[in-house]
């Protein structure tokens, strides 16, 4: 009696094998899922990749200008006695085109992510960085290092933004 129980469950076993492996194939076709296309993950990935080295030049860049801003202003104070140094303008002319690469850096960032397709849905987190640099662009042209730095803060908190949404 116990040979034909244990034979009666082996053969149970090996049919219901087959029968779960049909209900499973029939259940896979009935929920098809959209894939990305390996292009759009490539995209993805060249768009994240762009962004996070705008994020690390820009904080380096802001890291560098703290210092920097301090010993503008005070050789700015000491130009006003009267002891005024051909290097402070030409260092303030290098610190003016730093903050206008970063804004053609954006502006190009921006027209990249509007171009491509795959990454259009990221573009609306990412418009207004170009213009936030152009705003900090602006306070460094007149001479306002500091709150060029501030500006260009929020700047790479956007980017931020949309590196996270990329994910």
């Amino acid at each position: 009696m116990k040979h034909i129980l244990v034979l009666v469950c082996l053969l149970l076993l090996s049919v219901a094998a087959p029968a779960q492996t049909r209900s499973r194939t029939t259940s896979k076709r009935g929920t098809q899922t959209a894939k990305p296309s390996q292009g759009s993950s490539e995209a993805k990935t060249t768009g994240a990749t762009k962004v996070a080295n705008q994020i690390k030049n820009l904080t380096t860049f802001l890291y560098l200008l703290g210092g920097v801003a301090k010993n503008l202003e005070a050789l700015d104070a000491a130009a006003k006695s009267g002891q005024a140094s051909p290097t402070t303008e030409r260092n303030k002319a290098t610190l003016k085109a730093s903050f206008e690469d970063f804004r053609v850096g954006l502006d190009q960032l921006e027209i990249y992510f509007r171009n491509t397709p795959e990454l259009q849905r990221y573009y609306v987190k990412l418009v207004g960085s170009a213009a936030g640099a152009a705003d900090a662009e602006g306070q460094a042209a007149a001479g306002h290092f500091d709150q060029a730095g501030r500006t260009l803060l929020g700047v790479v908190n956007r980017l931020t933004d949309v590196l996270v949404a990329m994910q």
